[in-house]
């Protein structure tokens, strides 16, 4: 019996996902400021508004995923992950080079430029393996949204951890990491991530999600328990390494299974069933009831409605598409801010070593990405429960966060950063099936990008202005000036305010949950009509 290992065979498709997750798993390399933050304020004399306005360029740089989503219509996902794994080598290896001090410091408004193409380099990674694998897994859009927007939630945890074992927390060797690994994990993936026919079905592809969430969640547990212990000896830090690695390989045990057993495709559909479809394939199977619904006028009929594709015009004349994005902008900007001003909410509050906190972010957004994907599959399988109620959760839990890190308690940024972890991750998981079953996968990816326009907004709006200018103004307050604060007053105002934001983001979720419960209780019903 011949292995099947084509990309159109079950076995290809998810050795594809498997790179997939590959590729995310690295490519949070743009959350990950605040482990070099510091060396580059040191080495360039920057004030705090200079540093954050770098980490303002440096997410300015998903602003241009817009040529990314414009691209994902016309480009193969090979070349879309090249530019993308080219781009971020350039950008993180520059950034690498003025770091080690193998040149001298650029001019800042070039750092501004090659931390802007670092950060832009992940837009291309996340939209060829979006898009591909939402396209490629229609049916469980919200465990394979979960799952890779979870790994990139690992990414930052990952590659801090990754430091901190082999190199000592050594800022200019994790930029040289940021630079290299990326770039050969996306060579690796033009190999094997392609769009394949919705032909390629395979019974019980669920179970195959269930045990690469397993694997995520002992991952996530692992470095977890790395962080906890403290510092570590350099041969226990070489085998926790290794240990690593076999775990982020382990998710090959799938295709390799597929291929041994060579698994023929069960049910399969046309693809007539699937490729104009946004949602799923049997909402177009009207009852009674829907087809009178749908007598309406010819010019009624030129309108998509919600569930249906959108081009960007479309979707952008729906009020639907701005309810999502500002509410998106209030829990993601926010966040954000939290994770590019980390070094110095540690330092301010007499922390001297302020890794565990960027870890914590990064692990516990895990949790928060991979369980809100799978949960909001879950119920809107059992009763229709709109995807957005899930944002809507989040943005209390996050300002419940901003209180906490507000009033500066003990303890209080181990719990604010968890929250924000944990609130940030859903948002990331939850919003990108919302997306694709409020306005269709035809033009997904230029849709996709043009609401995570709201990262460099909200880290201009929040991070380069107000926590950058709110921070210099305390610390002009202090004895003898200076571009350093220390104690609680400096962020105190900055969580106070994105405490309100999210209040904002919440009316806004609730709002759009209200609007779309037809919508997701017709996805229940022709859910129960497929099981």
């Amino acid at each position: 019996m011949a292995f099947q290992v084509s990309s159109t065979s079950p076995a290809g498709k998810w050795m594809g996902f498997v790179t997939a997750v590959w590729v995310q798993a690295i490519s949070g390399n743009n959350y990950t400021f605040s482990n070099y933050s510091d060396a580059l304020k040191s080495l360039m004399a920057l004030t705090q508004l200079q540093l954050n306005n770098l980490s303002v360029a440096k997410d300015v740089g998903k602003a241009f995923g817009l040529l990314a989503g414009l691209a994902s219509d016309r480009l193969s996902t090979p070349v879309i992950l090249l530019i993308g794994s080219v781009e971020g080598f350039i950008g993180y290896g520059v950034q690498w080079l003025v770091v080690s001090r193998r040149i001298h410091p650029l001019p800042y408004w070039a750092m501004c430029i090659f931390l802007c193409m670092g950060g832009n380099s992940t837009t291309w990674m996340n939209t060829a393996v979006l898009v591909t694998c939402i396209r490629n897994f229609r049916r469980s859009r919200g465990p394979v949204s979960g799952i890779l927007k979870g790994y990139v939630g690992l990414s930052t945890a990952i590659f801090t951890d990754l430091c901190s074992a082999l190199f000592a927390d050594d800022p200019a060797k994790f930029l040289l990491m940021l630079a290299v690994i990326p770039f050969v994990v996306c060579l690796v993936a033009i190999v094997f991530l392609r769009e394949v026919p919705p032909t390629v079905e395979i019974a019980g592809e669920a179970k195959y999600f269930w045990v690469i969430n397993v694997v995520a969640v002992v991952i996530a547990v692992y470095l977890l328990a790395f962080d906890l212990t403290g510092r570590h000896g350099r041969v226990f830090s070489q085998v926790f390494v290794a240990i690593l690695l076999i775990l982020l390989a382990s998710p090959l045990s799938i295709p390799v299974y597929l291929m041994i057993v060579n698994r023929i495709p069960a049910n399969p559909t046309t693809s007539s069933d699937f490729e104009s479809n946004p949602t799923e394939p049997l909402l177009t199977q009207e009852t009674t009831e829907e087809k009178d619904t749908a007598a309406t006028t010819a010019e009624e009929k030129k309108r998509p409605v919600i569930g249906e594709d959108h081009d960007i015009l479309e979707a952008m004349a729906s009020g639907d598409f701005w309810i999502l994005f500002v509410s998106f902008l209030c829990g993601v900007g926010t966040g954000l801010t939290v994770m590019n001003n980390m070094g110095q909410v540690g330092l301010a509050l007499g922390y001297a070593d302020v890794s565990i906190f960027v870890s914590l972010t990064s692990i516990w957004g895990f949790f928060g990405r991979i369980l809100s994907g799978s949960l909001s599959e879950y119920f809107i399988k059992r009763g229709g429960m709109p995807r957005p109620v899930w944002n809507a959760a989040s943005q209390i839990v996050m300002a419940v966060g901003y209180f906490l890190m507000a009033m500066a308690m003990p303890g209080s940024l181990y719990i604010g950063s968890i929250a924000v972890g944990i609130c940030y991750g859903i948002r990331l998981a939850v919003t990108v099936p919302t997306a694709s079953e409020l306005f269709g996968l035809k033009h997904y990816g230029l849709i996709y990008n043009i609401l995570i326009l709201n990262l460099p907004l909200g880290s201009f709006l929040f991070s380069g202005l107000l926590a950058g200018f709110l921070y210099d103004s305390q610390a002009m307050k202090t004895a003898g000036g200076g571009n350093t604060c220390i104690g609680a007053h400096c962020y105190r105002l900055v969580f106070i305010v994105m405490a309100v934001s999210c209040f904002v983001g919440f009316g806004l979720d609730v709002l759009l949950s209200v609007r779309t419960r037809n919508l997701y209780s017709k996805i229940h019903l022709a859910r129960n009509r497929e099981s």
